[in-house]
C-alpha cells in the first residue's frame, strides 16, 4: 500500500504536532486517496513549534502571523526551508471567497512559503466577508478599516467550485471545510466534483460533537480537531467564557493519574482513540514531547464514556460573539 497523500491530515504543520493513523492503518478508496480505518488509533506525523494568536483570530490561519513571520518561524525552529521537506496546509480567509479571488491569494500564498502547491488547503469558515485587496492590508482579518464587519454574497457553491480548480491545476493535492455542521457538508456533497478530504473542527470533551463526526466518518471525510485542551488555549484571550479547566476535571486527572500521564495527554489520546486527528500546540519544549508521546497508552471504555459526559456543548470558537450575522452554529 502506497504512503498517505502528501499532508492528508497536515493542519498548519509548521505550527502544530499533527497526529494521524499510522499507513497499515489507510485503506484506498475508489478515488485512489487512502484514507484512515475507522477505529485505528492515530500517532504522530510531525512536530513543529506553535505561535500565539491575537485575540482578534477566533481561530483564523491567516491573521495567526504573516508568511513571512512564518517562514522566519520554521528557519528559526527547524533549519532553512526547503522545497519537498515539509507538508504544507493552509486555510482560505472569508475575504477571498469570489470564485476570481481564490486562486489569486492561494498563489500569492504559495509564493510567499516559495513552495509550489499546498498538501491540504481549507475553506476556514463557511463565511463570505467583502474581499480586500491584498495590496491595500494583508492579512485582512475580519473588519474593514473602519472596525465593521462587512458580509458579501458569494455562495460556497462558488468558493467549493474554485477550490476544485485548485486541484486541477497543481495548486493543491487536496482540499477540505472547517467551521461547517452537517447540513452544509451534505449540501457541499450535493454538487462537489471533488470530495472533501478531511473536516476540520473545534473539538474537546466540553464540545464531543458525535453526531458530526459520525456523519464526517459516514461520508469518509477524515476528522481534525483543533482546541483539543478546551478553556485552556483561550485563557490569555479572556475567551475562556470562565469554565473549568480540562486539566483539572476528575475524569481527566484520575486517568492521568492511572496511566502515569499528563492531563493534556489523556485529551489527546480520547480525540485519537475516537480516530481523530489532533493538533495540539504549545510553546513549551517539554509539553512538545509530552504531546508527542499521547499515543503510547489506551484509555479504557469506562475512561472514554467519563470523559465523553464532560459535554456541555461549549464553543469556545464563535464568530458569532464577533458580530450576530456570523451565527454559523445557530
Amino acid at each position: 500500500m502506497r504512503p498517505p497523500p502528501p499532508g492528508f491530515l497536515s493542519h498548519s504543520s509548521i505550527f502544530h504536532h499533527v497526529f494521524y493513523p499510522p499507513e497499515e492503518n489507510w485503506s484506498e478508496d475508489a478515488s485512489g486517496w487512502l484514507r484512515p480505518l475507522e477505529g485505528r488509533s492515530p500517532k504522530v506525523l510531525v512536530q513543529r513549534p506553535s505561535i500565539k494568536r491575537s485575540k482578534q483570530d477566533i481561530g483564523s490561519l491567516t491573521e495567526l502571523a504573516t508568511m513571512e513571520m512564518k517562514k522566519r518561524l520554521v528557519k528559526e525552529s527547524v533549519g532553512p526551508f526547503k522545497k519537498g521537506s515539509s507538508n504544507e496546509k493552509n486555510c482560505l480567509w472569508n475575504t477571498f471567497h469570489a470564485r476570481e479571488h481564490v486562486k489569486p491569494i492561494t498563489k500569492k500564498q504559495l509564493g510567499l512559503w516559495g513552495i509550489d502547491y499546498f498538501d491540504l488547503f481549507l475553506v476556514h469558515f463557511p463565511i463570505a466577508l467583502q474581499y480586500v485587496d491584498p495590496d491595500h492590508r494583508y492579512p485582512p482579518e475580519w473588519f474593514d478599516d473602519n472596525g465593521r464587519v462587512q458580509l458579501q454574497n458569494t455562495p460556497l457553491q462558488e468558493t467549493w467550485g474554485a477550490m476544485e480548480e485548485l486541484v486541477d491545476e497543481g495548486y493543491a493535492k487536496n482540499i477540505g471545510l472547517s467551521n461547517c455542521n452537517g447540513s452544509l457538508i451534505l449540501d457541499v456533497l450535493r454538487y462537489a466534483r471533488i470530495m472533501p478530504q478531511v473536516l476540520q473542527v473545534e473539538l474537546h470533551p466540553y464540545l464531543v460533537q458525535t453526531a458530526l463526526v459520525d456523519l464526517a466518518k459516514a461520508l469518509n471525510i477524515a476528522v481534525t480537531a483543533y482546541s483539543s485542551f478546551g478553556p485552556q488555549g483561550y485563557l490569555e484571550l479572556s475567551m475562556d467564557k470562565g469554565a473549568q479547566s480540562l486539566l483539572t476535571r476528575d475524569a481527566i486527572t484520575q486517568a492521568a493519574s492511572k496511566h502515569k500521564k499528563t492531563a493534556a495527554q489523556v485529551l489527546l489520546r480520547w480525540a485519537t482513540q475516537r480516530g481523530i486527528a489532533v493538533i495540539p500546540k504549545s510553546n513549551d519544549a517539554v509539553r512538545l514531547r509530552e504531546n508527542l508521546q499521547c499515543d503510547s497508552f489506551e484509555l479504557d471504555e469506562d475512561e472514554i464514556k467519563r470523559i465523553t459526559a464532560l459535554n456541555i456543548n461549549l464553543r469556545l470558537n464563535n464568530p458569532a460573539e464577533i458580530d450576530p450575522r456570523l451565527a454559523i452554529f445557530a
